[in-house]
């Protein structure tokens, strides 16, 4: 079921006219959420359905067993437990055909037959997200960083709750799971903001990230490269990309907030960062954390010296690059990205954390001064960022090789200019209002308009989502993952 399709407009409607109901009555509240939930999850392929409960039951139990151990050894090992369950899960759907695939080829390299057992394994939706969503449970509990819930209704709501469930973003338990626990009061400042993300979120992918996503292909599925066509068509699948999963988040976030829920921001104008960390604490942000806190750290952080920190790094994000998608690119992209965060903190180690004298107090720089200042920075982030995104969407190390080669071929297609007049024409108010947003630090600063204002903003913008809707229902990118 998907979020851009009448389908759901239906579900939603009728999900709140019960929800009205029972929203004050927790056991029914919690009970019809995850109706709901899992009846939206099963739309697609209710075989998965005993998927979602299976794992979702274990790491339970898994936490109530891990409260009550007081021998660390045996927690050790109901912990390891409870990440081997998961992780095989997870590497068996996403990975098997990938492996087999590569060991064939590999074989096959080397001249040896080889034939290996094959299996027609069904990728489920979203099972990136709510696997790593239900190992956090279990690994915070383990830290004793929050107590083990006795309430099974209400786990299950915080595995399966629909709005975030299939393409995140990842929640952690010591934020959503306590929301169950207790009655929600809806205010019009809390409704105001949810249709506002909701109809921020549909424009984003609707009108922006499906009306550049032909552009992008364009470009991708072409023979025949030069630097513009690639730097033109990485652009256009910058923005898809961006548009398509923030778009996701900010729908997943003002769902959540009409039904009285909170959930985590998700992505924070990350095509604005000045350094390729800023970009990581902007896009995908319960990603970038969760690797962060449960395997940066744990493979040892920055606590062995440098080189086991570059280390540390780029295990951590060659491994959050294959999390995306069973492909050699994705690793490839998550190895650009690990290798541009350790030289960026090689480089931002060696500066000086204080000023060697008193700086005098000085009137803040206008906004102007600011953007000339970080100019530099941020289009080399800009650049660094783009081309990890050819990493990411090219299909095989072959194109990766020819586009990359093609950026010395200074000659312009014929239809340079069609490009970049469709290319600005969608980007310019997902760009003028993020920078807004940027430069005010408020994402929620549309709020602040006056009455006339805002409903003529928001008019236009479901007066594009209507233009743009498509009868043919373009899936979410993150679907996938």
């Amino acid at each position: 079921m998907l979020f851009n399709s009448g389908v759901f407009l239906q579900f939603f409607a009728a999900f709140l006219l019960l929800y009205g109901l029972v929203r004050h009555h927790l056991a029914a509240r919690n009970l019809l959420i995850v109706a709901a939930s899992y009846l939206f999850y099963g739309w697609w392929d209710w075989r998965f359905l005993a998927l979602l409960f299976g794992s979702s039951t274990f790491d339970f139990l898994v936490g109530l067993a891990l409260e009550k151990l007081p021998d660390p050894r045996r927690r050790r090992l109901l912990l390891a437990a409870s990440i081997v369950v998961n992780l095989v899960i997870l590497g068996f759907f996403k990975y098997y055909n990938f492996f087999i695939e590569s060991l064939t080829a590999l074989f096959a390299h080397g001249g040896v037959p080889f034939h290996p057992f094959s299996l027609q394994v069904i990728l489920p939706v979203g099972i990136s997200f709510y696997t790593f969503q239900s190992m956090s449970y279990a690994l915070d509990v383990y830290r004793r960083e929050i107590p083990a819930t006795r309430h099974f209704i209400n786990f299950l709501a915080y595995v399966s709750f629909f709005p975030q469930l299939v393409a995140g973003p990842i929640e952690r338990a010591r934020h959503l799971l306590p929301q169950f626990d207790r009655t929600v009061v809806i205010s019009r400042p809390m409704l105001e903001e949810g249709i506002w993300l909701i109809l921020w979120g549909m424009f984003k992918k609707v009108v922006v990230a499906d009306s550049v996503a032909p552009l992008a292909e364009m470009v991708f599925d072409h023979s025949h490269w030069s630097a513009a066509s690639v730097t033109l068509g990485t652009i256009a699948f910058a923005l898809q990309i961006y548009g398509d999963f923030s778009g996701y988040s900010d729908i997943a976030r003002g769902t959540a907030r009409v039904l009285g829920f909170d959930i985590m921001v998700n992505f924070n104008i990350p095509y604005a960062a000045r350094n390729l960390r800023d970009f990581w604490r902007r896009w995908h942000i319960s990603l970038s954390t969760w690797l962060r806190d449960y395997l940066y750290i744990s493979l040892g952080g920055n606590r062995h010296g440098s080189a086991r920190t570059y280390l540390n790094l780029l295990i951590t994000m060659v491994l959050g690059g294959l999390w995306h998608g069973a492909a050699w690119n994705f690793a490839l992209w998550g190895l650009w990205h690990g290798a541009g965060l350790a030289v960026h903190r090689a480089f931002s180690s060696r500066r000086p954390l204080v000023p060697s004298a008193p700086v005098p107090a000085q009137a803040p720089p206008r906004f102007a001064f600011q953007v000339l200042r970080f100019l530099p920075a941020w289009l080399a982030t800009l650049a660094f960022v783009l081309y990890g995104w050819l990493l990411f969407r090219a299909r095989s190390f072959t194109q990766i090789l020819e586009m990359t080669r093609a950026l010395g071929d200074f000659s312009l297609p014929p239809w340079t200019g069609s490009f970049l007049l469709n290319l600005g024409v969608f980007a310019a108010p997902l760009v003028l209002i993020e920078a807004w947003q940027e430069r005010t630090g408020d994402p929620l600063v549309t709020l602040k308009l006056s009455p006339w204002r805002k409903a003529a903003l928001q008019g236009a913008l479901l007066i594009g989502i209507v233009i743009y809707w498509q009868r043919e229902k373009v899936p979410f990118i993150y679907f996938q993952f």
